[in-house]
């Protein structure tokens, strides 16, 4: 079959690469960006490499290249230097065009604790689910890390997570399954809570925001720090 998988990674950076040179204040700090990602991307990969082991979710190799590394796909790898960059660039092209595309403070700060408790409720409530618990636990920690440290970046990245949703339910849907015969990526529904939007379990909406305000928040302190010794 056609390696789909493969080709949704491949148009979904094509886009941002094309309009690099109009965001080159972004391109600029290439390496932070690289190393932030790299830095997020093992970890998530270590969580995607025993969650694929213990049978969490799996892959369909039909819609893929068929090159394995350590259990997943090649695309699966990808997908954490490529989506990260896609997103972001998004979130930097907002904040560029119109620097009060934000959440005011107090709506930003409620919402935050207000998601804190939810998804930190959720991973008690729901430890015997594997996806549901570590998931939503590790949002509350990267929500945490937001609230007393980054507290302006959460400001500015939950109006651009809105935008980065439209072709995150787009890419997500596919992988899922909307739009083709079967998934590329199933999921045990044992292990998660079976709500889904769409094709989408509820819970890679948890999983998108952590992985990309995660490098969020490493990429803005590598800009600062490492750049007041250049």
């Amino acid at each position: 079959m056609t390696p789909l998988y493969f080709y949704i990674l491949l148009f979904s950076i094509a886009v941002p690469l094309l309009y690099t040179l109009f965001f080159k204040d972004f391109i600029k700090h290439w390496k932070y960006f690289t190393i932030s990602t790299v830095l997020v991307a093992v970890f998530f990969l270590i969580w995607d490499f025993y969650f694929t082991a213990i049978g969490v979710w799996s892959f369909n190799y039909d819609y893929c290249l068929g090159i394995e590394l350590l259990g997943m796909p090649l695309e699966e790898w990808l997908f954490f230097l490529i989506i990260p960059f896609c997103s972001l660039f998004i979130h930097y092209c907002a904040i560029t065009v119109n620097p009060n595309f934000k959440f005011n403070k107090k709506a930003s700060f409620y919402l935050t604790i207000t998601l804190i408790v939810l998804v930190f409720t959720l991973a008690i409530t729901n430890s015997t689910k594997y996806y549901t618990a570590v998931n939503f636990f590790v949002l509350a920690m990267v929500l945490s890390l937001g609230l007393l440290f980054f507290r302006t970046y959460l400001q500015e990245f939950y109006a651009s997570f809105i935008v980065i949703l439209i072709p995150f339910f787009i890419v997500n849907g596919i992988l899922t399954g909307s739009f083709i015969e079967t998934p590329i990526v199933s999921y045990n529904n044992l292990e998660n809570l079976g709500i889904r939007l769409f094709t989408i379990p509820v819970e890679d909406i948890g999983y998108a925001f952590s992985m990309l305000f995660g490098n969020l928040m490493i990429f803005e302190t590598l800009k600062k720090r490492l750049h007041k010794t250049t």
